[in-house]
């Protein structure tokens, strides 16, 4: 019986430890899955030629600013108006993205 408590103690404490350390607030996530979804973006658009490599470098340089900013927010966790405002830079980065990749300049080579 003492075994049995034992074991179930040590199941709800590993399944309560494992949930707190895996789980990240939905924004943040959200932030970090459109951030991915843009890199793949950008290095299709290279891989296909729709972007030269000075549109690349200056898109993952936007990217970069991007990510450099969401850390600094993130230090405390993300506020309403933070997130808001890595969400819009992510649009306005889209935005150039889909330009950047239809606007006629082709990789040359």
């Amino acid at each position: 019986m003492m075994n049995k408590i034992l074991f179930l103690g040590l199941a709800a404490g590993m399944l309560a430890t494992s949930n707190v350390s895996t789980a990240a607030p939905w924004g943040s996530v959200q932030i970090d899955e459109r951030r991915a979804q843009l890199e793949r973006r950008i290095d299709h658009g290279m891989r296909d030629g729709s972007l030269t490599r000075s549109e690349a470098y200056r898109l993952r340089t936007g990217l970069d600013r991007i990510s450099y900013v969401e850390r600094r927010y993130s230090s405390f966790g993300l506020s309403p108006q933070e997130r808001r405002d890595l969400n819009d830079r992510l649009d306005r980065l889209s935005a150039q993205v889909q330009a950047e990749r239809h606007d006629w300049q082709t990789r040359r080579g």
